[in-house]
């Protein structure tokens, strides 16, 4: 082999010495930061674990007050439409109760004031019929 191959040689030996000496860097950084990354979650989840199961508490509260009030809201819905319909069956059987009554009342009114005009109309046709003798001349 000459000299410039075996300079080549030790450049090339020396380059990948460079080289794999960078790449165990890499892997220490790597695992480093791995390692890193791990304890932050940890830590993370360790602080975060019990905000999470508070606000998993509020939204069961939440649901449950959400569920109980549509309970209450359906029971006041059904006993407002039950009034609604008794207090419509107590109006028609009052007015039932009543359209008699009032029919025959509303008859002998109705009598009363035929028999007014009657005589009423009796006197303004023998009032009429004198005056009328007087201006017939």
């Amino acid at each position: 082999m000459s000299v410039w191959g075996e300079v080549f040689l030790g450049v090339i030996a020396a380059a990948t010495l460079v080289m794999a000496v960078g790449l165990v860097g890499a892997l220490v950084a790597a695992s480093r930061l791995a390692r890193r990354v791990g304890r932050t979650l940890d830590q993370l989840d360790v602080e975060l674990k019990p905000l999470f199961d508070h606000l998993n508490a509020i939204a069961r509260d939440a649901s449950r007050a959400a569920a109980v009030a549509t309970a209450h809201v359906e029971r006041v819905d059904r006993a407002l439409d039950d009034l609604g319909q008794r207090l419509d069956q107590t109006l028609r059987r009052f007015q039932a109760l009543l359209d008699g009554p009032v029919r025959e009342g509303h008859a002998i009114f109705a009598a009363l004031a035929a028999a007014l005009r009657a005589m009423r109309g009796g006197r303004a046709r023998h009032a009429r019929s004198e005056e009328d003798d007087a201006l017939f001349i």
